[in-house]
């Protein structure tokens, strides 16, 4: 009995070993509070363009408008990331999308609102968006260890599912009892919570990062760098395909929820939910783990098709929500590796460029297969959708078992295998 205890409390430790770091304590209570309003006004952004529409195409439009600028400004972004303070750059960018939200509450509240201001709106949070996502997931780097890595951010991922959990659920439940807008006025003030955080960090407890010696190129080096390295160059190939037809979740599930089990915008949000809830379980899963691998990721690449197929073929609403729990686990699991392999394996100066592309080509590949995912689930059912999800990633995965057979025969050097000690940060120049 005692030593089972004892084996709980040292999964324990191992799991939540990253909150020990003051800094990333503070950052991960400021982003567990906002996002789930962020999630919430995703949920009633999608559900307002369909209300306005009835369109599955305006859906996928409105999506990606928002992932649309990432496409343009992704690599540059990085770049801007990678030369400016980054904790002061995330101040700015939550604080741009606290008001991006309070406007369209007050807009949606009042009555207002067009189709092509909620265009507008969502246009300019994904300008926001391109910077501030690979400064959050870079600025990881610089609160932790290398070795934590892994760590900290699934701990990151389990707070944004956890808010995919919640956030989903609240905005259905407000969306039928109330208004819409009443969820972006939610997350509005939601905002203040990660602001608070980020003002509470001690820029002192930092770990120092290069900053290059000039901006001008920058952006194709990263490009360059992450091209001339085969481990990242196929990690953010696996990366694009799962990201273009396979997690494209608010176009396919309202759809779902609305013609294929005949429901309202509370359906929607509890399958955003059962989504969110395997997603957690998933980030927990992968907090207890200590390194990323190849075989990992594709393994889990080749799950997340699977479920895929079975969540296409479920009979049952019951049925779809726990095959979306399995989704959530699978598809968290995969993110989660994918983004650690590129961080380990990058130089730290390098952070915000990789991470800038892997923001391109995750989020980025959203203004494609929005639309396309969009028009298919229209033409041929929402179960279309999480078909063509499923057989890609199956694909992808099959695609890439010769290649990574061979790193698994070769040494942890020839294969690239990430690990956190061939990572160490260069000191600051």
């Amino acid at each position: 009995m005692r030593r089972a205890r004892e084996a709980a409390r040292h999964a324990r430790d191992r799991t939540f070993r990253s909150l020990r770091e003051p800094n990333y304590r503070r950052y991960f209570t400021g982003q567990a509070v906002s996002v789930v309003g962020t999630w919430m006004q995703r949920v009633a952004q999608d559900w307002l363009v369909l209300t306005l529409t009835g369109s599955g195409v305006a859906l996928g439009i409105s999506t990606a408008l928002q992932f649309g600028p990432l496409l343009v400004l992704g690599l540059w972004a990085g770049a801007v990331v990678d030369r400016l303070n980054r904790r002061l750059l995330i101040i700015w960018t939550q604080t741009i999308q606290a008001v991006l939200a309070a406007t369209l509450a007050v807009l949606t509240l009042t009555g207002t609102v067009e189709l092509w201001m909620v265009y507008a709106l969502a246009l300019a949070l994904g300008i926001v968006t391109a910077f501030d996502t690979p400064a959050r997931q870079a600025f990881v780097g610089e609160m932790v260890e290398p070795e934590n890595y892994v760590n900290a951010q699934a701990l990151s991922s389990t707070i944004h599912n956890a808010g995919r959990l919640v956030g989903p659920a609240i905005a259905g439940l407000l969306i039928a009892t109330t208004d819409v807008g009443v969820a972006f006025a939610v997350n509005a003030v939601s905002f203040v919570g990660v602001l608070i955080g980020l003002l509470r960090i001690d820029p002192s407890g930092l770990r120092p990062v290069a900053v290059p010696e000039s901006g001008k190129g920058a952006a194709r080096a990263g490009l360059r760098y992450v091209l001339g390295t085969p481990e990242l160059r196929a990690t953010l190939l696996l990366i694009g395909v799962i990201a273009l037809f396979g997690q494209n979740f608010r176009v396919v599930l309202p759809l779902l929820a609305q013609d294929t089990f005949s429901s309202g915008a509370e359906v929607y949000g509890y399958l955003m939910a059962a989504l969110g809830l395997g997603a957690v379980a998933g980030a927990l899963f992968s907090a207890s783990r200590e390194t990323a691998t190849a075989w990992g990721l594709l393994i889990s690449c080749l799950a997340f098709g699977a479920v895929n197929l079975v969540a296409a073929a479920a009979p049952t609403l019951t049925a779809a929500y726990l095959a979306m729990a399995a989704l959530g686990f699978a598809n968290i699991i995969v993110n989660t590796l994918g983004r650690t392999v590129l961080q380990l394996g990058s130089d730290p100066s390098m952070h915000g460029r990789v991470l800038a592309l892997h923001g391109l080509v995750f989020l980025g590949s959203t203004p494609i297969g929005g639309p396309l995912l969009g028009w298919i689930c229209e033409a041929f059912g929402a179960r279309a959708g999480l078909l063509i999800a499923g057989a890609t990633a199956l694909l992808a995965g099959l695609a890439l078992l010769p290649r990574v057979r061979r790193l698994g025969r070769a040494t942890p050097e020839q294969a690239g295998e990430v690990r956190p000690e061939d990572t160490a940060p260069r000191p600051t120049a």
